[in-house]
């Protein structure tokens, strides 16, 4: 009883039955699977990441800016960009929010290693992401997805430190002194109150994100030939990783957006690496983020994070493929 309440299965008969007596169609056609796929996603994604945006704010509320830059500057080595990524996990997931963290981090003396190690993470793996992937595949990929995403950003973070590329961080960064903020101490009923207005403004900015992706992933459900895509982008094409890569750079979106594309893809016969991949790329290599990071860093340096990134998460498409 509590795996059918757990794993939507409630929802998955409801929606079925919304399907055949309301819309009058049967589900094994075309129509009425895209229909219940954008129902159905919608409704279970939504639960799901209002659930893990209000538990991981909560805990975010622990960690303000000021307290995380205090936090990394304490360790040094390995265990300094192990903790940047982990905390990468607990922060804001907008692009925009990239530069005044960037500039925060420089300001307070954190090397430039381990704040890419924190600028890696905190796109790929988030409440969000892994709210939807955990709806749409499971807790197995899902936390998988989380363990490669720091391992990126500690990867990377670290290959950065080794080619010692703080000269081309822009020299105004470094002039910069903002100072000390002072932590406030919220209470408890502080700390529910941000966590619930979070959730709100979280879905209010994502959820036509949301929708568009579920829409697209329910077409490429319903009509999508399974054999061609299964044939060009499925595991055992040798370059399909590559390929969702690079299709994945230039597009502006969110993980929200492309999951359940990525979810559409993979019942079409995509293999999950490939899928992934390209999820990945978009959230970490996007083409407005780095038009962002341009103010703060030279082209050079924005060129070897994304070929360090991009290789990384080549890597970690072919290793899903491979054990999946």
């Amino acid at each position: 009883m509590l795996g059918y309440i757990f794993n939507f299965g409630w929802l998955y008969d409801l929606i079925k039955l919304l399907v055949e007596n309301v819309f009058n169609l049967q589900m094994n056609t075309r129509l009425g699977e895209s229909i219940h796929f954008f129902f159905y996603d919608s409704i279970k994604i939504i639960i799901l990441l209002s659930f893990m945006i209000f538990t991981i704010t909560y805990i975010r509320s622990y960690f303000p800016l000021e307290k995380t830059k205090k936090i990394i500057e304490k360790y040094n080595g390995f265990s300094a960009h192990l903790m940047a990524s982990l905390l990468g996990i607990v922060t804001p997931f907008c692009s925009c929010s990239s530069i005044p963290l960037f500039i925060g981090f420089v300001e307070a003396g954190i090397p430039i290693g381990v704040t890419f190690s924190f600028l890696i993470t905190s796109p790929i793996v988030n409440e969000a992401a892994f709210a939807v992937l955990l709806g749409s595949f499971g807790w197995k990929i899902a936390t998988i997805y989380v363990i490669t995403g720091v391992i990126i950003g500690i990867i990377g973070g670290i290959i950065i430190r080794l080619l010692k590329m703080e000269k081309y961080v822009e020299e105004y960064v470094y002039k910069m002194k903002a100072g000390n903020a002072i932590i406030e101490e919220m209470t408890q009923k502080d700390r529910v109150n941000y966590a619930k207005e979070h959730v709100i403004e979280i879905v209010q900015k994502i959820w036509i994100y949301l929708l568009i992706g579920i829409g697209i992933g329910a077409l490429i459900h319903g009509w999508a030939p399974a054999e061609l895509l299964a044939k060009y982008a499925g595991p055992n094409n040798p370059i399909a990783v590559i390929v969702g890569v690079l299709f994945g750079i230039p597009l502006y979106s969110n993980a929200l957006g492309t999951i359940p594309i990525a979810e559409a893809l993979i019942n079409k016969g995509v293999g999950i690496g490939t899928a992934l991949a390209f999820m990945m790329a978009v959230t970490a290599l996007s083409l407005p983020e780095m038009i962002l990071l341009k103010k703060v860093i030279k082209p050079r340096l924005i060129t070897t994070f994304v070929i360090i990134t991009g290789i990384s998460i080549i890597i970690v498409g072919y290793l899903f493929n491979w054990l999946l």
